[in-house]
């Protein structure tokens, strides 16, 4: 690993930091279309790699750096109203040091990532253990609540989590709730497994989710996300040469983005990243089969 490539990372976490979290993870995601595009019509350049998951947006980096500044920034420098705001661009706050940490994580991030993937070689999607990993960091931090919150909601969060379900219900999934994510994830399983197989590249379902989340930004709140489910439903299908396989891994990722979103994010004050969880175990389920 090269000095310029640690440098590199370290202005890709501010860049994210800058332009908000979520911003730079739907940049990753039409990164990943042109790349995809790039490749099928012969070019050698490869976008995906080096750009959509390289220093500037891998989203272990400028994604993890905005995550862990808009933590210092809502719970630290109370620059915005809670440590889990990933939209806010954080340009806003005109504070140098929530951009100095945004740029601290991409390089954490840019480790982790080569930790895990060169060094201890594991066979999972390591960027997004890297990014689990990085917000787990930024939770020890700057949150107060611990790793799995408290059994209250909190304070000055948002409204998603001032509304949370009662103490008691710590871990909870709504029966209707996940009835509906696991046939929605079924269904776009099959599709995305064989397009993927069509054109022999798992990460398409991935770019067409993370591009598809500017929706959300433009106001459509109960758009849903869906990047863990087509990214394993393609890396499934292409492991097993079958869309009904890639379909069933795809539930199971939504399966597991609902629990350990319950588990980690409900009750607490910072973003640990429920998608990336669930990409990170069910690529690890997969590889083994």
């Amino acid at each position: 690993m090269s000095l310029e490539l640690i440098l590199a990372a370290f202005g890709g976490g501010l860049f994210g930091a800058t332009i908000g979290a979520l911003q730079s993870f739907i940049f990753t995601g039409f990164l990943v279309l042109a790349g995809i595009a790039v490749a099928a019509s012969g070019g050698t350049v490869d976008i995906t790699g080096l750009v959509a998951f390289g220093p500037m947006f891998g989203p272990h980096v400028a994604f993890g750096g905005g995550v862990a500044a808009a933590a210092f920034a809502g719970l630290k420098r109370k620059n915005l109203d809670n440590g889990k705001d990933i939209v806010t661009p954080l340009n806003s706050t005109k504070d140098l040091s929530v951009l100095m940490v945004g740029g601290i994580f991409g390089v954490i991030g840019l480790l982790l990532n080569y930790l895990y993937g060169t060094i201890l070689a594991i066979p999972t999607d390591t960027v997004a253990l890297s990014v689990f990993t990085s917000g787990l960091i930024a939770r020890l931090a700057f949150g107060s609540l611990g790793v799995f919150g408290k059994l209250s909601p909190v304070s000055g969060a948002s409204d998603e989590i001032a509304a949370a379900a009662e103490p008691a219900k710590k871990v909870y999934l709504d029966a209707k709730n996940l009835a509906f994510n696991i046939l929605m994830a079924f269904g776009l399983g099959l599709v995305f497994s064989k397009v993927v197989l069509d054109i022999q590249n798992p990460v398409l379902g991935f770019g067409f989710s993370a591009a598809s989340l500017i929706l959300v930004l433009i106001g459509l709140k109960d758009f849903p996300v869906t990047h863990h489910i087509t990214l394993i439903a393609g890396v499934a299908a292409m492991q097993t040469g079958s869309i009904i396989l890639g379909a069933v891994f795809a539930v199971v990722s939504a399966i597991l983005c609902e629990l350990t979103g319950n588990i980690f994010n409900t009750y607490g004050d910072t973003h640990i990243d429920p998608p990336a969880m669930a990409i990170f175990i069910s690529t690890f389920i997969v590889l083994l089969f």
